[in-house]
C-alpha cells in the first residue's frame, strides 16, 4: 500500500498514536499529530517525533476542513464524539484505528484475540506457546506494544516474525475497515465500556467485527459456553472452531471430557493433556487455555509443545498475580480486572476470606451481581477512587456493611494489612478503569506491589486480628 504524499492526522498521541505517526512519516506521509494534553505530558516519545517531519498540535484538537487531510488515524482512548472525528465523517475522510493501519502493512498471518476478559492472558499464553515451539511470533496490540511499531521493525529487517499474536480491544475494532485475522479468537462477552458504546448490543456487535473480514480460508475460534458469543457466530464466514469447558465439541473443536482435554482436528480426535496439568489457576483460565490451545493447534504447533506450554506458563503481570505472602496473608495483584465480570472470576478463584480493594473510574456496567458476590465471599471491602460511592451504594443495597474507604491505594493496602490475619487473601481487583488516579492499570498494579513490599510483618495482637 502506497501512502506517499498523502496527508494524515493522528488523533491521540500516546503510545499507539506516536507509533502510527512515526510509521506514517517514514512512509512519506505528511503527518500532523494532535492531542488535548500539553506536550510535556506526552512523554519522551513525542520529542523523538520532532526529528521526523511530524507537526504536533497539543493542548487542543485542530479544526478539519475539506482538503486538509486524506486520512485520520484515531487512537483507542480518544472519545468518538469529538469534533475532528465528526468533521472527518462529514467530509468522508477515512478514519482508521492504528490496528487497521498495521493490518494493511503486516505481511504475516495474524492471530487476533478479543473478548471482555482474558485477552491479555490468552495473548501472552499464545506468545509463550509459539516461543516454546521455536516459532518467531510478534506479540503486540492492546497488550501494551502498538502493532504498527512491531510491523515497522519487521519491515526494516530488525525482526524475523513469522506470525502476529495481537490483543484487540473494542475501541480498536470500532475503526477497522479491512482488518482480517487469519485466526480470530473471541473469548467471552460481558458488560464493559458501556459508557463508550452506549449499550450491550453495540458493544457486542463491535466485538464481533473481529470476524467481519474473514474468508472461508480463515478460522473463528469461539466460546461455546457463552450464549452472547453464540448469538454472533451464525454469519461468520470463516471456519468455526469452538472451545468448551463443559463438553467435547462433536465436530471441529476442543473441550473437556472428564479430566481430559480433547480436540478434533482434520477429523481426528486427540487428547491434549489433563485439566489439572494447566498451571494457571481458575475456571476462567481453563477457558483461556482452551482458546490458546485451539489457535496454536490450528496454526500448526505440535501437540506436545502446546501441552508443555500449558503446564509451564506462569501467567501475566497484574492478572491474579501473587505478590507476597506475609504473616500467612496472601496479597494478589489483579489490577487488570477492570470490569465487574473480571472481579467475579477473581473472587471465585480463592477459598479463604477475601479483603477486596476495588474502585476507580466506573465504565457503566451494573454492579448488582458483583455486590451479591461480595456479600457472599468478601470479608471486608476497601474502596477508593471516583466509583467508591457507586460501589458502596451497590454493596449496601445487597446487605453488605463491612465497607471502608481509603484516599490512596497505598492507604488501602495499609488498612488491609491492619485488618487481615492468617489465611486471608488481600485482593486488588478494582472492577474499574484506572484513569482517575493512575496512568494505566500497570501503574496501579506497580503501586500496589510497592505498597505490599513495604509492609512490615510480625505477630498480630488479638485485637488487631479481629475480623472487621
Amino acid at each position: 500500500m502506497n501512502l506517499q504524499g498523502k496527508k494524515a492526522l493522528v488523533i491521540g498521541m500516546a503510545r499507539s498514536g506516536q507509533a502510527a505517526a512515526r510509521f506514517l512519516a517514514k512512509q512519506g506521509v505528511q503527518v500532523a499529530g494532535a492531542d488535548q494534553k500539553d506536550e510535556k505530558l506526552l512523554g519522551p516519545g513525542s520529542q523523538d517525533l520532532k526529528k521526523l517531519p511530524v507537526s504536533l498540535i497539543t493542548g487542543e484538537y485542530p479544526e478539519i476542513k475539506a482538503g486538509d487531510y486524506d486520512l485520520v488515524i484515531v487512537s483507542p482512548g480518544v472519545p468518538n464524539n469529538i469534533e475532528p472525528i465528526a468533521a472527518a465523517e462529514r467530509l468522508n475522510i477515512p478514519i482508521w484505528s492504528e490496528l487497521e493501519l498495521a493490518g494493511r502493512f503486516a505481511q504475516e498471518p495474524i492471530i487476533a484475540v478479543s473478548g471482555t476478559n482474558g485477552k491479555t492472558t490468552t495473548t501472552s499464553l499464545l506468545g509463550f506457546i509459539f516461543k516454546q515451539a521455536g516459532i518467531e511470533a510478534g506479540v503486540a496490540g492492546n497488550i501494551g506494544t502498538p502493532l504498527i511499531q512491531e510491523v515497522e521493525k519487521n519491515r526494516d529487517g530488525a525482526r524475523g516474525i513469522k506470525l502476529w499474536v495481537v490483543e484487540v480491544s473494542s475501541f480498536q475494532l470500532e475503526r477497522i475497515v479491512n482488518f482480517r485475522p487469519h485466526i480470530g479468537v473471541l473469548l467471552n462477552l460481558a458488560p464493559d465500556h458501556l459508557d463508550r458504546h452506549g449499550n450491550m448490543e453495540n458493544y457486542c456487535r463491535t466485538k464481533a467485527r473481529l470476524f467481519a473480514n474473514q474468508s472461508p480460508a480463515d478460522y473463528a475460534v469461539f466460546n461455546l459456553d457463552d450464549p452472547l458469543v453464540l448469538r454472533y457466530m451464525n454469519t461468520v464466514p470463516a471456519r468455526k472452531y469452538g472451545f468448551s469447558c463443559s463438553r467435547q465439541p462433536h465436530e471441529g473443536g476442543i473441550g473437556v471430557r472428564g479430566k481430559q482435554i480433547i480436540y478434533t482436528l482434520r477429523g481426528k480426535e486427540t487428547t491434549l493433556c489433563r485439566t489439572d496439568q494447566i498451571r494457571i489457576p481458575g475456571h476462567h483460565n481453563l477457558e483461556n487455555a482452551l482458546a490458546a490451545a485451539a489457535a496454536s493447534l490450528l496454526a500448526g504447533v505440535d501437540r506436545s509443545c502446546v501441552a508443555e506450554a500449558l503446564a509451564s506458563f506462569p501467567g501475566v503481570a497484574h492478572r491474579m498475580e501473587d505478590v507476597r505472602v506475609l504473616d500467612g496473608v496472601r496479597y494478589v495483584n489483579d489490577s487488570k480486572g477492570t470490569n465487574p465480570d473480571a472481579v467475579l472470576k477473581a473472587l471465585d478463584s480463592y477459598d479463604g476470606p477475601i479483603i477486596l480493594i476495588a474502585g476507580g473510574r466506573h465504565k457503566g456496567s451494573s454492579l448488582e451481581q458483583l455486590a451479591q458476590k461480595i456479600r457472599e465471599r468478601v470479608k471486608a471491602l476497601i474502596l477508593l477512587g471516583e466509583a467508591a460511592p457507586l460501589f458502596r451504594q451497590a454493596a449496601e443495597a445487597a446487605g453488605f456493611k463491612r465497607i471502608h474507604e481509603a484516599p490512596t491505594l497505598a492507604d488501602a493496602v495499609a488498612l488491609a494489612h491492619r485488618i487481615a490475619y492468617h489465611g486471608d487473601v488481600v485482593l486488588l481487583s478494582p472492577g474499574c478503569a484506572s484513569w482517575d488516579m493512575f496512568r494505566d492499570y500497570e501503574e496501579r498494579g506497580d503501586v500496589f506491589r510497592k505498597a505490599v513490599a513495604g509492609l512490615q510483618g510480625g505477630v498480630k495482637s488479638e485485637k488487631r486480628a479481629q475480623s472487621p
